[in-house]
């Protein structure tokens, strides 16, 4: 990703983040923090995420997929992930799929 597009999604990353610490449950009921293992650097990241939860099942909806590289770690077999819930860190394993529209979904069990 090209360094300013890459700077300016770390600071909407950022306030993202202070918004969920500021607004507590109400913004933590449709938005969390995913924490995953990049497959080919190494590098750990967190990143604020919209889901939605059913039960041990959590679905994340990439929005402009092709603009983002994030969700293409969950694609094949998937990858663990961590998932934060109710101020809690739940391991899972995130698998993404595309559907015949272009839309991804990143499914995750806990």
């Amino acid at each position: 990703m090209r360094t300013r597009t890459r700077r300016a999604v770390d600071r909407f990353n950022a306030c993202v983040l202070g918004l969920r610490s500021r607004f507590g449950k109400a913004v933590s009921r449709s938005l969390t923090v995913v924490t995953y293992t990049g497959r080919r650097s190494g590098t750990t990241f967190s990143i604020p995420v919209g889901y939605r939860r059913a039960g041990d099942v959590v679905r994340i909806g990439v929005r402009f997929p092709d603009a983002k590289g994030w969700w293409r770690n969950f694609t094949g077999d998937g990858a663990p992930l961590t998932v934060q819930l109710d101020g809690v860190d739940r391991p899972g394993h995130g698998l993404a799929h595309r559907d015949v529209k272009g839309r991804v979904t990143v499914t995750v069990r806990l």
